[in-house]
């Protein structure tokens, strides 16, 4: 049940922060559950190679770069899902930080705990 309520809380995060015009389009809700479910597999799996892969360079900039990291994650996952768009590099990296705030915050609205 947890995992149906973070998945759906994740799809409209993804939803509100591509309803604010910075350079993410989602075609559509039924694409935006499909995006989640695509990015929470894509952080399961891509998302820890890329942290030991570029672990210098996250050390070397106080753990900064894994803002990159994470609009690299929503990258490939707008690669994956059709009708799922990122203009460039930069509102991937802004969108992934809102994407988490919003998360972050319905997740504490809703109650639900990991």
């Amino acid at each position: 049940m947890k995992f149906l309520a973070r998945w759906i809380i994740s799809a409209v995060s993804i939803y509100i922060i591509a309803n604010l015009s910075i350079g993410v389009t989602v075609l559509g809700f039924k694409t935006t559950i499909v995006a989640a479910a695509i990015l929470g597999i894509v952080n399961t799996i891509i998302r820890p190679i890329l942290i030991v892969l570029t672990l210098p360079i996250n050390i070397v900039t106080l753990g900064l770069f894994t803002f990159v990291i994470n609009g690299i994650t929503l990258i490939i996952t707008a690669s994956i899902v059709n009708g799922f768009y990122v203009e460039n590099v930069f509102a991937a990296i802004v969108a992934s930080i809102l994407i988490s705030i919003v998360n972050m915050i319905l997740v504490n609205l809703v109650g639900v705990k990991k």
